[in-house]
């Protein structure tokens, strides 16, 4: 009788709005009515990206763009940095390897971090660099890099800069150009408040000139292909139709709303629900340089996470992530990203904090969704 309430890092709940435009009878991907679509899309893309160039538009998972970025942009055999913090680092080691690349990976400790100078330093040691592969946020962690900074020292190496922002565009700042980004990419079913199937792309100037020396590029991920398609207001392949008429309707949501007050409202949650885990008792994971829309908690030793995960999901009806790799069993990721509101997260720390005593932890916390809500309210105030 209760309603469940996903706050995961992805997919994330949809407004109603956007719902019912993905109900919407099919229409065919290459005729006018489509391509009014697409062009509305295309201007909504590039204002959440916070560029002047295409974005590209590609019918995969964000892991797609992640393969397309390393196979478009880098030959076999060229040397890449992989900035590792977390999970998500890991898969670009591992698409970089496939792709036949040399990799150079700075290791970070999960809930930490890149520290600028100790890129620098690999920069400086390995001349022969052509890009730095990093995540703006580690969801696995709930870590946020330093990407302008990042963006920064690879402008001044002439080397590029291809940043995961899959749990980032959307959710906090990262506007490509005014950063100096080369190559930014997501996919739809985390801030953009989608379902999972579409991926996003961006690429500099200079990234799309180094895409057209690449000479095996791949057959469906390929950007110059992509890129003259989107110039015509199509994509290079069948399009996933009904999945753009639910974007054109987030994105207005954005440019309805504006960037700014989405972020601090993101920023606000954030506050909240961080305030209210220290309230419960419980440790946060990052607890410096954190992401905004997702949450990373520590379980005491001895208590699996997943015990908790399951009494929120049965009881409470709430459903939390857990963590991944070494972090499997130690920590809940609560999300707080897309169409959430602090009224679902009062209801989530209040039955998080039941289901860790239930589980067998130990909070005697009282008062503190009031006082998470008071964070909550002054962070809208003075962000």
């Amino acid at each position: 009788m209760k309603k469940t309430r996903m706050l995961t890092p992805g997919p994330t709940p949809l407004p109603e709005n956007v719902r019912l435009s993905l109900a919407k009878d099919m229409i065919h991907h290459r005729k006018s009515e489509f391509k009014k679509i697409l062009q509305d899309v295309q201007k909504g893309l590039q204002y959440l990206f916070g560029t002047q160039e295409p974005v590209l538009i590609l019918s995969s998972s964000g892991t797609g763009a992640m393969v397309a970025a390393v196979n478009n942009l880098f030959s076999p055999g060229e040397t890449v940095v992989v900035v590792e913090a977390g999970k998500f680092g890991e898969r670009w080691t591992e698409i970089a390897r496939e792709r036949g690349l040399k990799v150079v990976r700075l290791e970070v400790e999960w809930g930490e971090a890149v520290e600028i100078n100790k890129l620098s330093d690999v920069l400086e040691k390995f001349k022969s660099i052509k890009g730095v592969l990093i995540q703006a946020s580690e969801t696995s962690t709930g870590v946020l890099h330093p990407i302008q900074e990042v963006a920064n020292l690879c402008q001044k190496k002439g080397i590029l800069s291809v940043v995961d922002g899959i749990s980032a565009v959307g959710i906090s700042p990262c506007p490509m150009d005014k950063w100096g980004i080369d190559c930014l990419l997501t996919g739809s079913q985390k801030g953009l408040m989608l379902p999972p199937g579409l991926a996003f792309i961006s690429l500099s100037k200079k990234a799309l000139e180094k895409v057209k020396t690449i000479k095996q590029r791949g057959f469906y991920f390929d950007l110059l292909k992509e890129h003259a398609s989107i110039l015509k207001c199509q994509t290079a392949y069948t399009s996933s139709v009904n999945l753009l008429t639910g974007l054109q309707e987030s994105l207005r949501y954005f440019r309805e709303c504006g960037l700014k007050n989405i972020y601090k409202k993101q920023k606000a949650l954030t506050e909240m629900v961080r305030e209210g885990v220290k309230l419960i008792g419980l440790e946060l994971l990052a607890l410096k340089n954190y992401t905004w829309g997702l949450t990373a908690v520590k379980m005491p030793a001895g208590l699996d996470a997943s015990k908790v995960l399951s009494i929120l999901k049965e009881k409470y009806g709430y459903v939390l992530a857990g963590g991944q790799g070494p972090l499997k069993g130690k920590i809940i990721r609560i999300g707080h990203m897309g169409y959430v509101d602090y009224v679902d997260l009062a209801g989530c720390l209040y039955a998080l904090q039941k289901s860790f005593v239930q589980a067998g932890g130990v909070s005697g916390a009282r008062n503190f969704i009031e006082r998470a809500m008071d964070i909550y309210f002054k962070t809208l105030e003075e962000t």
